[in-house]
């Protein structure tokens, strides 16, 4: 049977992020996505024009729907607005056996809160100790344990304060680290993935695009997609990190500000891994 892979997140109405990137990104990787939305967003390429959460019952009715009739064999999580809806997911997570991979959506690419600040605390106590991969940006690890990353001697620090809180391995995105701060003068986007015994420093080319929206979503559903695949951590980050990096070189313009990454690049392109 294929193997099947839900995402908790919001709607993206532009189609860039959210649900949307989820569902699209499993397609591509040749697994079955399944939905169960927590919000619903006003989106386009300019910014969140507004978000709506959906009730905790309707989206705890949604996962029980696919998952006890369906099964998962991996589980992503992204915008889940409220400390109501993260200790929810939480729950609902920690007692599927199946590991998730978790995206501490904090902040949209525009600058747009998907977060309510009182939802940081049950993020680091309920929904990181739940987590087999958690995958925060520099602005996430700062806003969840203080540490600002502004180098990539950086990275280890930030990934220790993460792994505090208790998920098993964690991804350090340093896409936004400033140019100057890569040690291949600048040419490299590095992310540092860890358990606190073992590293994997993967660098990919930086590629000059600024249509990059969806690109943390799109990570995290890949890494999710290799996991359900029976792909180790490691493997399943790394074949991840492949495949955004083509989906970002890809990335297209799309309406008046920032367009997505191509979601559908590795299908035209057969060779691509």
């Amino acid at each position: 049977m294929i193997p099947r892979v839900v995402t908790v997140a919001g709607s993206d109405s532009g189609g860039g992020a959210g649900i949307q990137a989820d569902l699209k990104t499993m397609l591509a990787l040749g697994v079955h996505g399944m939905s169960v939305i927590t919000a619903v967003t006003a989106q386009n390429s300019l910014g969140v024009q507004g978000a709506w959460e959906l009730p905790v019952e309707a989206v705890r009715a949604q996962y029980r729907s696919v998952v006890d009739d369906i099964g998962v064999q991996a589980v992503k999580t992204g915008m889940l607005a409220s400390a109501e809806l993260v200790e929810a997911v939480a729950e609902l997570i920690s007692g599927t056996d199946a590991p998730a991979v978790v995206d501490p959506v904090g902040v949209s690419k525009h600058g747009d809160p998907l977060l309510a600040a009182s939802a940081l605390d049950s993020v680091r106590t309920k929904l990181l100790p739940a987590a087999t991969v958690a995958t925060p940006n520099l602005d996430e690890v700062a806003q969840l344990t203080g540490v600002r990353v502004e180098s990539e001697d950086d990275l280890r620090r930030a990934a220790e304060a993460v792994l505090a809180y208790g998920p098993r391995w964690v991804l350090i995105k340093g896409g936004h680290l400033p140019v100057e701060a890569g040690r291949a003068g600048g040419s490299q986007a590095v992310d540092l993935l860890t358990d606190g015994s073992s590293e994997h420093w993967l660098r990919a080319r930086r590629h000059d695009n600024r249509h990059t929206h969806g690109t943390g979503c799109t990570l995290a559903s890949a890494i999710a997609s290799g996991l359900a695949k029976g792909l180790t951590v490691p493997d399943a980050v790394t074949q991840a990190k492949e495949y955004v990096t083509g989906a970002i070189a890809a990335g297209f313009a799309l309406g008046a500000g920032i367009g997505p990454v191509d979601h559908g690049w590795a299908l035209r392109e057969p060779h691509a891994g």
